[in-house]
C-alpha cells in the first residue's frame, strides 16, 4: 500500500526536537516500510531538508505557517491508499476533500474531540470522513464515545511502545555499568534517586513532588529529586511556573537537581540513574509515553490515576498508582514504600519489562497499525 503520515504542526519528523507522536513514528516507520511505501509530512526545521528519502521513507516538509494547506495541495496531486492523520480531527475533512479516494485513519493522542478544540459540526464531519480511529488509551477512546455516537468497533486502542534494544534493563551488567557512569556524571554516589522526566508545566505536577520532598527527606536523608525537562520540547526558557519550581527547590539545596531538557536519545541512560521514577501528572493524561520507557529500563514506577496512566501500570503489580494525585504526602508515602520495599519494587520493575517485551515494542505497534490500514483501505469510509 501507499501510505501517508500527516504529523501535527507542532514538531518536525523525525523527532529531532522530541515529541511523543514523532518518537512513535520514528519507531514504527522501519517496520511499515518493509511492506509498504511510506511518505511522512511534517513541518520544517533548520536541521532538516525540505524533502528527502531516508531509509526508504519519503519525507516532505512545509513551513509551519502554511503547513496544512501545503499538505492538502500535495494530496491532490498524489495517490495514497491510506492517509494517517495524527491527532488533528479538525483537519480531517480538509485532507479528505483533497484525497477523496483515500481511506483516512485518525489517531488520537489527546482529548481532541473536546468542544474546546473542535466544534460539534466539524467533529461529526471528521468522524464521517474517517474510516477507523485509533487512540493511545481506552481513556481517550471513551472521551470520544461519550460525546458522539461512534460504534465501539470504529475506535481501536493502540498503545504506544519503545525500541527495546535502546533500553537496557538496570539489572543487566551493561545496565549497571551505565547506571554508575550516569550517576557519576550527575555527581551522585549512594543517594536514592527519585526521577521526574517531562515538560515543566503545572499539568505534569513537578511542584507536587517538590512539596513532597520535605517528608521524603525526613525518612530518607540521602534522597535526591532529579527533575529532567524544559518548559517546552527542546526549550529551556523560564516562565513563571519554572521560576516557581526553582523557588520551591531552594530550601532543599543539593537534594534537588534540574537537568533542563534531555534529548530523547539520552532518556534510556538517564532512567538507569534512578531508584524510582515518578510521573506526577495532575491532568487527565492520555497516557504518557515515558511510562513505557521507564518500564523498559526496569525502573520502579510511581504514577497517578489520571487519564490512561493506570491502564498499563497496575498498582503493586507493575508499579504504584496514586489516587490522591494532588497531595504531596501521597507521593511521599509512595516514594517511601518503593525505597523501603526494594525487592518488591524490583519485582514490579521486572514484570514491567516483561510486559514491554510481550506487548509494548514498536514492532507490536506497527503490526497492530498495519492491520488497521489494511481494514481501512477495504472500508473506504463506509461509515
Amino acid at each position: 500500500m501507499n501510505i501517508a503520515y500527516i504529523c501535527t504542526e507542532k514538531l518536525p519528523s523525525p523527532a529531532v526536537k522530541g515529541g511523543a507522536i514523532q518518537l512513535m513514528i520514528d519507531g514504527i516507520s522501519p517496520f511499515i516500510v518493509k511492506t509498504h511505501h511510506l511518505t511522512i509530512f511534517s513541518i520544517t526545521d533548520p536541521s532538516l531538508p525540505m524533502n528527502e528519502m531516508t531509509n526508504g521513507i519519503e519525507y516532505i516538509r512545509f513551513p509551519k505557517e502554511t503547513y496544512e494547506q501545503d499538505v492538502a495541495n500535495t494530496l491532490r496531486n498524489r495517490t495514497f491508499d491510506v492517509i494517517h492523520v495524527f491527532n488533528r480531527p479538525a483537519r480531517v475533512s480538509q485532507y479528505k476533500e483533497a484525497a477523496q479516494e483515500s481511506a483516512i485513519v485518525l489517531s488520537l493522542h489527546n482529548d481532541m474531540f473536546s468542544p474546546l478544540k473542535i466544534a460539534k459540526e466539524k467533529a461529526e464531519q471528521a468522524l464521517k470522513d474517517t474510516s477507523i480511529l485509533t487512540s493511545v488509551s481506552n481513556y481517550i477512546k471513551q472521551t470520544v464515545r461519550k460525546r458522539y455516537d461512534v460504534p465501539e468497533e470504529k475506535i481501536r486502542v493502540i498503545y504506544s511502545g519503545v525500541d527495546g534494544s535502546q533500553f537496557i534493563p538496570v539489572w543487566t551488567e551493561e545496565g549497571k555499568q551505565t547506571r554508575n557512569e550516569i550517576r557519576q556524571m550527575l555527581g551522585l554516589k549512594d543517594e536514592k534517586v527519585i526521577l521526574f522526566i517531562g515538560r515543566l508545566s503545572k499539568t505534569k505536577g513537578p511542584h507536587v513532588l517538590l512539596r513532597a520532598m520535605r517528608k521524603v527527606l525526613s525518612r530518607h536523608p540521602n534522597a535526591v529529586l532529579v527533575i529532567a525537562g524544559g518548559r517546552w520540547f527542546s526549550e529551556n526558557s523560564w516562565d513563571d511556573y519554572v521560576r516557581e519550581l526553582h523557588r520551591l527547590a531552594i530550601p532543599f539545596g543539593n537534594h534537588i537537581r534540574f537537568t533542563n531538557y534531555v534529548p530523547a536519545w539520552q532518556v534510556p541512560h538517564l532512567l538507569l540513574s534512578a531508584d524510582v521514577f515518578v510521573c506526577s501528572s495532575q491532568w487527565h493524561e492520555p497516557l504518557a509515553r515515558v511510562h513505557y520507557e521507564a518500564m523498559a529500563a526496569g525502573i520502579p514506577i510511581i504514577t497517578t490515576n489520571r487519564g490512561g496512566n493506570a491502564e498499563i501500570v497496575q498498582h503493586k503489580k507493575t508499579g504504584f498508582v496514586i489516587d490522591d494525585y494532588a497531595n504531596p504526602s501521597a507521593f511521599a508515602e509512595a516514594i517511601h514504600y518503593m525505597l523501603v520495599h526494594e525487592s518488591e519494587a524490583e519485582a514490579m520493575a521486572r514484570r514491567s519489562r516483561a510486559e514491554v517485551e510481550e506487548k509494548f515494542l514498536f514492532s507490536h505497534v506497527a503490526e497492530r497499525l498495519m492491520a488497521v490500514y489494511e481494514e481501512a483501505a477495504k472500508k473506504r469510509c463506509l461509515y
